[in-house]
């Protein structure tokens, strides 16, 4: 920090070094330098208070939501691991017994939306910018905007990323985390506070396994090291392979697992309801702006 020479003359500058020593004698009182160490706690207390403030929202929305009847899930990976394909096919296979709706979050463009609009889906776009999650309040300004019907599906596709939206609670019933196999099998332990939050992980691109190099049972292992009571599923999104573990899970979750409708619309011909899970395999995480897609009405 600079201080006052004034008292004494000498023709060099230095920094407050401890090694540096003087050939003439005066004393720095640092009681009188303008030194401002802030605590090291004030950068959790407003990381606290931000995320105090994302939950007490996220919380009304979670209510907001159950009184409706509302089913939201909070889709998570890291980016190109097929949540929005995941989603397309899912709009296109479950659509017709319940409504659905859904959030796309992205830091630019209105790609994705486009894609899960041409489903027939009713779809608002949330553009973060530099912001790297979705959080309570973009949640809320995108459901005033969407309006989803009640007794809805609704999947919240969160930007990809698989730290930051672990942090944040946006009042889905359930996180719900996609990785694929061309990823490393090691993802769960890289990312652990995100496998931590999951309800599900689901991971996708079967379909590539021949191809890459990917242990099934290690990922397993790894998610539910850090999240003993995960569920997983294996899935992939191009081919249906095990989607429909997927929608049973979905069915789970919003208590209708009795309804037929649900699931039976899907099976392939001559497969039993009771015996689905075998139709594919299984191992038991300036301003921000909500913007429509074009077109879309409400």
């Amino acid at each position: 920090m600079p201080h006052d020479h004034a008292d004494h003359d000498h023709d060099h500058a230095h920094p407050h070094d401890p090694a540096h020593s003087h050939d003439h004698a005066h004393q720095h009182d640092h009681d009188d330098h303008p030194h401002e160490h802030l605590p090291p706690t004030e950068t959790i207390s407003l990381e606290q208070k931000v995320l105090a403030k994302n939950d007490l929202l996220a919380q009304e929305i979670r209510e907001w939501l159950a009184a409706r009847d509302i089913l939201a899930f909070n889709m998570t990976s890291s980016p190109g691991a097929g949540k929005t394909t995941l989603l397309e096919r899912t709009i296109r296979e479950l659509g017709g017994a319940r409504p659905i709706s859904v959030i796309e979050g992205d830091q630019e463009t209105l790609l994705d939306a486009e894609r899960i609009k041409a489903t027939g889906c009713s779809v608002v776009q949330v553009n973060t910018g530099a912001g790297c999650h979705l959080d309570a309040e973009m949640m809320r300004r995108a459901l005033d905007t969407l309006d989803p019907p009640n007794g809805s599906l609704l999947f919240v596709e969160n930007v990809g990323n698989l730290v930051c939206p672990a942090l944040f609670d946006l009042g889905e019933r359930s996180k719900v985390v996609v990785i694929s196999v061309t990823e490393g099998s090691d993802k769960p332990l890289k990312y652990p506070h995100m496998f931590a939050a999951a309800g599900l992980v689901i991971i996708n691109k079967t379909d590539l396994l021949p191809y890459v190099d990917f242990d099934l049972e290690a990922c397993s292992r790894h998610a539910r090291s850090v999240n003993p009571d995960v569920q997983i599923v294996l899935v992939s999104a191009v081919s249906g392979e095990g989607v429909i573990d997927w929608y049973t899970w979905i069915d789970a979750q919003s208590g209708r697992r009795d309804d037929p409708a649900t699931i039976d619309k899907v099976l392939p011909a001559g497969v039993d309801r009771d015996e689905r899970h075998t139709s594919g395999p299984r191992v038991d995480s300036d301003d921000v702006g909500v913007q429509p897609c074009p077109g879309e009405r409400h």
